[in-house]
């Protein structure tokens, strides 16, 4: 696994293939930026938005979908220009959006996070339409985490990182209704607190193991096929691109002798994929 981009994020995250520009996306959360990675040329640009960016997409249109910290907006690399999309979300004043991911059905799906001392389970999971409808799917996590869609659209798998678990779904992608929850996995300790997901064309589930440093790879049924050891601690987020995986990582809240021991954290890195990813859905904003 190597190092792309030294960009020394505090919580990378989100990470993202716009395949219109060749770039890879992730964002730095409480900095409010989004990078850009140029697979062909190791080009790098920053984005700079007015407040935390807990996630977001690629639209139809080429604009991005972000969620901000409790709202989603659409924004338009080409000239900066924010529109809003869902206006203000009904959660507590506690939680800020986090991981999110647009689905097969064109939404975008957004997880919130819990940042109340006692971390109470008030975080809800969000669908938000391209008229800027939001639909409240599911609830009680402490930080939604893991989202990811099998090939065919027909499961939707997420995870609360907290509780070191990943549920998967029956989703339909007409509709966006989900039901017949179910768990996927337990995650152990030595697999590392389940954070961001992506998912592979044989249909298996990549989840970044952030406290364990590594990413692990569950098959369809939920075993753990395999686990790659990541360049540093705390990766975040996995994501396909161009024949390679590449992997956030983050720096906040980390002990300073381990961040002299891994000056690169916060980068972003990539090795050879064993496997093609699943294609990447996109909101349908047209």
């Amino acid at each position: 696994m190597d190092l792309v981009w030294d960009v020394k994020c505090e919580t990378g995250e989100s990470c993202t293939w716009d395949a219109g520009r060749g770039l890879v996306l992730f964002c730095d959360i409480p900095l409010g930026r989004i990078h850009g990675f140029g697979v062909a040329d190791g080009s790098m640009i920053t984005w700079q938005l007015p407040e935390l960016i807990g996630s977001f997409g690629v639209c139809r249109s080429g604009r991005w979908v972000v969620g901000l910290r409790s709202r989603v907006v659409l924004f338009n690399p080409d000239n900066d220009e924010i529109t809003e999309l869902s206006g203000p979300l009904d959660q507590p004043e506690t939680v800020r959006l986090n991981d999110g991911k647009v689905g097969p059905d064109g939404c975008f799906w957004v997880g919130g996070r819990d940042e109340s001392p006692a971390k109470t389970s008030e975080a809800p999971l969000w669908r938000i339409t391209p008229d800027g409808r939001a639909e409240r799917k599911s609830g009680g996590y402490q930080t939604a985490n893991g989202l990811a869609w099998s090939p065919d659209g027909t499961i939707m798998y997420h995870s609360d990182s907290r509780k070191s678990y990943i549920d998967a779904w029956d989703f339909d992608a007409a509709t966006g209704a989900i039901r017949n929850r179910r768990r996927f996995a337990d995650v152990t300790e030595a697999q590392g607190r389940p954070d961001g997901a992506a998912m592979d064309v044989e249909g298996c589930y990549w989840s970044a193991g952030t406290s364990a440093a590594c990413l692990n790879r569950f098959s369809p049924a939920g075993a753990l096929l395999e686990s790659f050891p990541t360049a540093v601690p705390a990766p975040s987020m996995p994501c396909f691109a161009a024949g390679h995986i590449y992997v956030t990582t983050l720096r906040e809240g980390r002990p300073a002798e381990l961040l002299a021991a891994h000056p690169t954290m916060g980068g972003l890195f990539r090795m050879k994929a064993p496997v093609a990813g699943a294609p990447v859905a996109l909101f349908n904003d047209l």
